[in-house]
């Protein structure tokens, strides 16, 4: 008789099977589980297998046949999913690259045209501010010029104011 608080053997295994399937749901069931048996002790199964008729046994294997088609499916299922969501997410994220790209490269056109615009400005404004100092020493020169004829003129006007006071 088993004590108060053990568990069979049986029963431990089938709670670490029922826990791994809970970690994992692609962990193989045991044959217990797909045939929908409950586990027997060594006895009772080997008096079950000599008793076993051979059509029993195939009803057996195409039972576990079944089952692990039916698990097959399901995994394939699964991949199928799994590859589609992929496949969508791939080209999602392509697409936003494909996006992206050529966002950058109408930015650095407008970048590139605006760079040699304000360029060329620059030099013209560099080119007339040469030609206004050009300009400008030329009116130095104009405005000594003027200075000189200044002074003549004010030469002159002595020798009129002069000419015209004789006693």
């Amino acid at each position: 008789m088993a004590e108060i608080g053990t568990e069979p053997p049986e029963a431990a295994a089938h709670a670490a099977i029922r826990a791994d399937r809970a970690v994992n749901p692609f962990v193989l069931a045991g044959r217990e589980e797909i045939l929908g048996e409950t586990p027997r002790s060594d006895a009772e199964s080997g008096e079950n297998f000599l008793k076993k008729k051979p059509s029993e046994d195939r009803r057996e294997v195409f039972r576990a046949l079944e089952a692990v088609e039916k698990n097959t499916a399901a995994i394939a299922e699964s991949y199928a999913s799994l590859f589609s969501t992929l496949r969508l997410a791939l080209s999602e994220v392509t697409s936003t690259s494909i996006e992206n790209i050529q966002c950058l490269s109408d930015v650095v056109g407008s970048l590139q045209v605006s760079a040699l615009d304000a360029a060329s400005k620059g030099n013209r404004y560099i080119n007339s501010c040469l030609r206004l100092n050009e300009e400008l020493k030329s009116l130095e020169d104009l405005a000594l010029q003027l200075k000189m004829l200044r002074k003549n003129v004010d030469a002159l006007e002595l020798c009129v104011n002069r000419v015209l006071r004789l006693p």
